[in-house]
């Protein structure tokens, strides 16, 4: 757990990793204009544990997609250690995304369907310098990576990812950063398509190899109870907005915004009669 005391980290000590001002997303021009991301401040530091928290539309998606590099941004700047991000070319884009790396709430569409699995693998090993990898090497790093998240590379190889469930998809999805070992990881909703029982071993998984090789993990997620039991740091989100920011601790248990407290009332308690009067019809 991430705000256990005796593996927290000294956060003080980090330096930020990425970080953003004034960044603002608009989709659309003129009266059609909508904001999706507005104005948001954030510094995320190396080796942190960062929730982003909203319901869906809130905004939490499109920032994790400007952070990626896959859309443009509208206003503001960001940051990538230290430095202004450029990622003005293909090469420099490539190069970026050797160091922060997806994992998507939908499996189904992260694969291209004409590639098998073992090519889906081959390419992080090409990505992480190992491309030129003796052919026993390579097969040995996929079993490791697939034996991270319980899946077996032997019963992986020759097939497509379609031929897999959707759970299995997203396993691969981390396996794929255990190869590549990036040293930011933006995972929205990592679990979505894994059930119950594995869900805290891979939320385990995810959490060693960021001690390993001190990678900051981003999650972009709508679940307040996993935001308070693996962040160093949360980051709640409204209409495209941070409403409030700090410690878990801080957000969560001890919160001051409406829009947190909303949260935490809504999140259903099994001992307790649901108050559905909380919920805001739009």
């Amino acid at each position: 757990m991430a705000q256990d005391q005796n593996s927290k980290q000294n956060l003080t000590e980090k330096k930020p990793c990425l970080s953003g001002r004034g960044v603002t997303k608009v989709f659309g021009i003129g009266k059609q204009a909508m904001t999706a991301v507005d104005h948001v401040d954030f510094d995320f530091n190396e080796g942190e544990i960062i929730s982003i928290v909203g319901e869906s539309g809130s905004g939490k998606t499109t920032l994790s997609k400007m952070l990626l590099g896959l859309i443009s941004v509208t206003e503001g700047t960001i940051e990538y250690q230290g430095k202004p991000r450029d990622i003005s070319s293909a090469a420099k884009k490539k190069e970026y995304w050797k160091n922060i790396q997806p994992i998507f709430q939908d499996p189904f569409s992260s694969y291209n369907i004409f590639y098998k699995i073992d090519a889906v693998l081959d390419d992080c090993l090409r990505m992480r310098g190992k491309g030129n990898a003796s052919e026993e090497e390579k097969i040995a790093l996929k079993t490791e990576a697939c034996s991270f998240v319980n899946l077996k590379y032997a019963e992986l190889t020759n097939k497509y990812p379609f031929e897999l469930s959707g759970g299995q998809m997203q396993r691969l999805m981390i396996a794929r950063i255990f190869l590549l070992k990036p040293k930011i990881l933006m995972a929205d909703e990592p679990t979505s398509m894994i059930d119950a029982c594995s869900r805290a071993t891979i939320l385990d998984m995810l959490l060693k190899l960021r001690d390993e090789i001190n990678m900051t993990v981003i999650f972009i997620t709508h679940d307040i109870g996993l935001a308070y039991y693996i962040s160093d740091k949360v980051y709640i989100m409204e209409h495209g907005k941070f409403v409030e920011s700090g410690t878990a601790e801080e957000c969560i248990i001890h919160p001051k915004s409406p829009y947190t407290k909303r949260l935490i009332s809504d999140v259903p308690k099994i001992y307790e009669k649901w108050d559905l009067d909380t919920v805001v019809n739009e």
